[in-house]
């Protein structure tokens, strides 16, 4: 699993698909190749503070960490978008199904 860095690479996955789910946005795009899997991951000024938003970022990097590896697809580019006031205080077990749920729906 590598990490998206680059802008245009979130823009393109912006395009793409969307999964909402009630901790965060889920964004994914099919690439034409079949490169490892990449993920990146967002959170705006409107979750908060620096502190609310490092913390919003650590527990998406840590559902991604969890669960893309086992149900992400090679190929595509995931996108996690935290929402303001459920990304950095909703329940980890229930952030961990919400990424489970957006991927089954994504997918189909």
């Amino acid at each position: 699993m590598q990490i998206l860095a680059k802008r245009a690479d979130f823009l393109r996955a912006a395009q793409a698909r969307r999964q909402g789910a009630q901790g965060f946005l889920l964004q994914a795009r099919a690439r034409d190749d079949d490169g490892p899997m990449r993920v990146g991951f967002t959170c705006s000024k409107k979750l908060g503070n620096a502190v609310a938003r490092n913390r919003a970022k650590r527990r998406l990097r840590e559902i991604a960490r969890l669960v893309l590896t086992e149900a992400g697809r090679p190929g595509w580019d995931y996108v996690l978008v935290g929402r303001p006031g459920t990304t950095a205080t909703r329940d980890f077990a229930a952030l961990r199904e919400d990424l489970r749920l957006a991927l089954r729906q994504v997918h189909k």
